[in-house]
């Protein structure tokens, strides 16, 4: 009843945009839908929001990306006059609306008198990120929904280091997010008065030159891509997103010329029509780049999302098919040669570390080990990785080399404090030409490492819950599973239990131990045969992700043996129903 009285309201307000009115106008008479659209406020949380666009409370519009920003306005209006006049830098990508969306922010800033730097076009996440710390603002506003379909659209707030804003802030601009409920009463300053008042500044290919110029230090060897560069051959796709603004200019500028294109997804368009989802995890995001990558007989295929934060990649077999790399297995292949190149450059630091999520594979940490270089687990968000990079700033203990979670985002360089694409593309593409070389693929590569280190195998279990009583039905698996003494899984006996939000490790004899790391709602297993489960609620979907990782000494017995504690998640989610 109350959603139909919020709906009402909507439709007495004067002067709403077109497609504002066109939407409630189709939702006339359809409760299911106006249930939906006005079920509450768009969640905003540590990594701001993300949500179906359209009209109502409950989705992406110009009223909600102005109560976002209304919250961050409030936030910076607490500061000192100095720190509030660095202001913020906007940028935006491909999709429908979010060039407008970020001059809504601008013209919100600009009502509390705080100055934006908003992007002339497109720019990919990392760019904003390195954009904060360049510009020396205080945060920064992407307007984006990453590699959601074209219906989504989102706002990401950023810190002054360039990291996705840290709980404390956060928390705080979640709060005066939702104090400011009354979203038609929002004041937003004309851009004629922005201009007049200096509250916005246009930024572009400054900053670009900026990033690029920071871009070369990427690449580690220099003379190795002068040499096999030139014949290693590379099909690249943006996948109608931002990457193409970045991309290729960091690669021409390593020495990378021979490589293609996939025309048709450089085009940006938000309807991402050559793509179901642009996602570069899903294989069907490869079909143009596999169909090119044959005539052209690539080495690999390098795909960006559309905001240009991950990356995925397909690799040559030996019967010349294009096969899907994980994004664990891209992380790997990027890390030990990280560490490889730097060893025989004799460039390995004494204090080097590589940092990453609590549900990415344990083999990365079985490769730094080998190379004396220390591992640091964080959770899931990279966000938390940033906060690392920070602290290695701070107390001079530590040289960073490498960040990474298992959901295809990487990061080589801290110049940015996201996961960065462009960095990634570069490297993956040294990477490459590293393996052709020698006469191998990246494929080849990638089981040289397994039959040194031996055979990970890992896999997300979705469990999707849509409706009303969705949430309901997580938080009660989670109390269940927290309420159970899970001692065995499958036919491997527990040997510790990590619980995250109450920050405590439990052997199988009872032992407890601190875990030193923010709460959060994550449990995770270790099994006596090195398997580990970890469960985790979204924090931006209806769905519980399990996560699965075992090892073996061969292939086929991890595959096995993954495939079998796959079936025992999915009984383990019936048991908690």
């Amino acid at each position: 009843m109350i959603k139909n009285e919020m709906y009402k309201q909507w439709k007495k307000i004067k002067d709403l945009p077109e497609s504002i009115k066109l939407d409630l106008n189709e939702m006339n008479k359809q409760d299911d839908i106006i249930e939906d659209a006005f079920n509450g406020f768009l969640s905003f949380g540590t990594a701001g929001m993300r949500g179906l666009m359209g009209a109502g409370t409950n989705r992406i519009n110009i009223f909600t990306i102005r109560q976002a920003t209304e919250g961050l306005s409030n936030y910076m209006d607490t500061l000192d006059e100095e720190t509030k006049k660095r202001g913020v830098a906007i940028s935006f990508d491909s999709r429908y609306n979010s060039k407008e969306f970020a001059y809504e922010a601008a013209r919100v800033l600009g009502h509390h008198n705080i100055p934006s730097y908003v992007f002339d076009g497109i720019r990919p996440t990392p760019e904003l990120s390195f954009a904060v710390r360049h510009l020396n603002a205080f945060a920064g506003i992407m307007i984006t929904a990453s590699h959601n379909p074209k219906q989504y659209n989102g706002f990401k707030i950023y810190g002054e280091d360039g990291g996705q804003m840290p709980p404390k802030a956060s928390d705080m601009i979640t709060s005066f997010v939702r104090k400011a409920s009354d979203l038609f009463a929002i004041q937003a300053m004309p851009i004629r008065d922005l201009r007049k008042n200096s509250l916005i500044k246009i930024i572009g290919e400054d900053v670009d030159e900026a990033y690029l110029k920071e871009a070369k230090s990427v690449n580690i060897n220099h003379t190795l891509i002068k040499k096999a560069g030139k014949n290693l051959k590379f099909v690249y796709t943006p996948l109608h997103g931002t990457g193409k603004v970045l991309a290729r200019r960091a690669l021409q500028d390593a020495g990378f010329m021979n490589y293609s294109i996939v025309a048709e997804q450089t085009i940006s368009d938000p309807e991402f029509p050559t793509v179901k989802f642009p996602n570069p995890e899903f294989p069907e995001a490869f079909n143009l780049s596999i169909k090119l990558g044959n005539k052209v007989s690539a080495d690999i295929l390098i795909a960006t999302d559309p905001d240009a934060d991950r990356l995925g990649a397909a690799v040559r077999q030996p019967d010349g098919s294009y096969e899907l790399m994980s994004g664990n297995q891209i992380a790997v292949v990027l890390m030990n040669y990280i560490l490889k190149a730097k060893q025989d450059n004799d460039e390995l630091p004494e204090n080097g570390v590589i940092v990453k999520s609590i549900v990415s594979t344990e083999l990365a940490s079985k490769i730094a080990e080998s190379y004396d270089i220390k591992t640091i687990n964080v959770l899931t968000g990279f966000k938390f990785i940033a906060e690392q990079i920070k602290h290695f700033e701070s107390n001079h203990n530590h040289t960073f080399l490498f960040g990474f979670e298992e959901s295809f985002g990487y990061l080589i360089k801290p110049f940015v404090r996201d996961k960065d694409a462009i960095q990634s593309t570069m490297l993956l593409a040294e990477v490459a030409a590293y393996y052709k070389e020698k006469g191998k693929t990246v494929y080849d590569g990638l089981q040289d490492i397994y039959k040194k280190y031996g055979f990970y195998e890992e896999k997300t279990i979705s469990k999707v819950f849509n409706g009303s009583d969705g949430k309901k039905q997580m938080t009660k698996i989670m109390e269940k599973l927290r309420n159970t003494n899970l001692d065995t899984f499958g036919n491997q006996k527990v040997v510790s239990t990590e619980d995250f939000q109450e920050s405590v490790k439990t052997s199988q004899n009872g032992q407890q131990t601190k875990i030193d790391l923010p709460k959060s709602n994550v449990l995770k297993y270790w099994l006596s045969d090195g398997t580990w489960l970890a469960v985790r609620p979204s924090g931006t979907e209806p769905k519980i992700k399990f996560y699965v990782g075992t090892n073996a000494s061969n292939k086929d017995t991890a595959l096995e043996k993954l495939n079998n504690f796959e079936e025992y998640v999915h009984k383990l989610v019936e048991k908690l129903l």
